[in-house]
């Protein structure tokens, strides 16, 4: 990225993008499915606990992203006093966590009971009949809740501008301001230079294709 007519392009953007992403999905990843196989499997209608948990993944499903990235810049950025790639990859984690955890404790509710009893009535205990059996039974739909999540983190703006705030220049540090996809779209949409417009429009692009690539390519994954 550069000032105007300089020839400047997205490669910074599009590498911080696939940091901060990636890092996201691995916190979100594995929160969100323990979140979601303890929902499913141990929350029943007289678990207070579980119904906490539901309640709160609802209200950050529906909160809007402006929100939390104000609240990971109280959490995160004010006490460390600068804005930083990782503040938001955990803004983004933020947003894709409920998402996972609703989607993977509505597709193992689809898995029908008898499975679950034809597994504990082979001698199998309940941990592996949960990982072996339901959790590879909807595995599809888990896989599409993880990428309805990458698509979520992949296009939003506003957390990204409260947390690591973006970056003229290459930046490989988490500790410090990190350029982004979405910001870079933000900051080039509305300007009133040309080739600056063109880029927003080669960035959301990029956004698109790479969603659609990732799609493509788990789909086939699962099949096979």
């Amino acid at each position: 990225m550069g000032p105007p007519g300089s020839g400047g392009g997205l490669g910074n953007a599009i590498l911080g993008s696939i940091i901060q992403t990636g890092l996201a999905l691995a916190m979100a990843a594995p929160l969100g499915l323990f979140c979601g196989i303890y929902l499913s499997e141990y929350g029943g209608k007289h678990n207070h606990f579980a119904s906490v948990v539901r309640f709160v993944s609802d209200v950050l499903m529906s909160a809007p992203s402006i929100l939390i990235g104000l609240f990971i810049y109280q959490l995160v950025v004010v006490p460390w006093g600068h804005f930083s790639g990782f503040a938001g990859a955990v803004a983004l984690a933020v947003l894709a966590v409920p998402v996972i955890v609703r989607t993977t404790e509505d597709m193992l509710r689809l898995v029908p009971t008898s499975m679950r009893e034809a597994g504990a009535a082979l001698g199998a205990p309940r941990w592996r009949v949960i990982l072996s059996l339901c959790l590879r039974s909807a595995r599809q739909g888990v896989l599409t809740g993880i990428l309805l999540a990458v698509a979520r983190m992949g296009g939003e703006t506003a957390p990204l501008l409260f947390t690591s705030l973006g970056n003229q220049t290459w930046s490989l540090r988490l500790d410090k301001p990190m350029a982004s996809l979405p910001v870079a779209i933000y900051q080039y949409a509305g300007a009133s230079y040309d080739d600056w417009v063109q880029l927003a429009w080669a960035g959301a692009l990029l956004i698109t294709c790479g969603v659609l690539m990732i799609n493509i390519i788990v789909r086939l994954s699962a099949r096979r």
